[in-house]
């Protein structure tokens, strides 16, 4: 059974994203070994200059590296990462399952994105659209993405 490792910044406030992350958490447990590691989010000034958001980003990435388990095979969320449909996705899970890859890390930043240490440690950078998205609900749609994947991999009706 793959490991599958979100390491994510920034803390889920609202309870509707908390429920929908444990619902789409315990239907993955059928699965795959599905593990959260949230870190906490750098304080950011408003309008932020380039410094002080290099900075921001720069700490955010120690911490995001420090999580990121030996070995295993990293996805990036960002921008500017390849586009895969669900069915692509769930072909890249299961040539990385295939390929003896048993840890996946899916990596998703805070609010300013990831960091460049962060992003040339990724094996792969994906993005979902090119559309901005909350980083609390970008946990959500990776979830059910990941859900999705693995049930078409497993031949399941929840992808119909």
């Amino acid at each position: 059974m793959v490991n599958v490792n979100l390491v994510v910044v920034g803390k889920i406030k609202e309870k509707y994203f908390s429920s929908a992350i444990d619902e789409y958490s315990k239907r993955l447990g059928r699965y795959c070994r599905i593990s959260i590691c949230e870190l906490k989010d750098e304080a950011t000034p408003d309008n932020p200059s380039d410094k002080e958001r290099d900075g921001v980003l720069e700490k955010e990435g120690i911490r995001i590296l420090e999580k990121i388990p030996d070995k295993s095979y990293v996805i990036a969320l960002c921008i500017e990462g390849k586009q895969l449909s669900s069915v692509d996705l769930a072909k890249k899970i299961d040539s990385l399952s295939l390929s003896g890859s048993g840890n996946i890390t899916f990596v998703i930043g805070g609010s300013l994105g990831l960091s460049d240490s962060v992003k040339k440690r990724a094996d792969f950078k994906l993005s979902f659209s090119p559309m901005t998205f909350p980083h609390q609900l970008m946990r959500v749609i990776l979830l059910e993405q990941l859900y999705r994947a693995f049930n078409i991999s497993a031949g399941g009706k929840y992808h119909k």
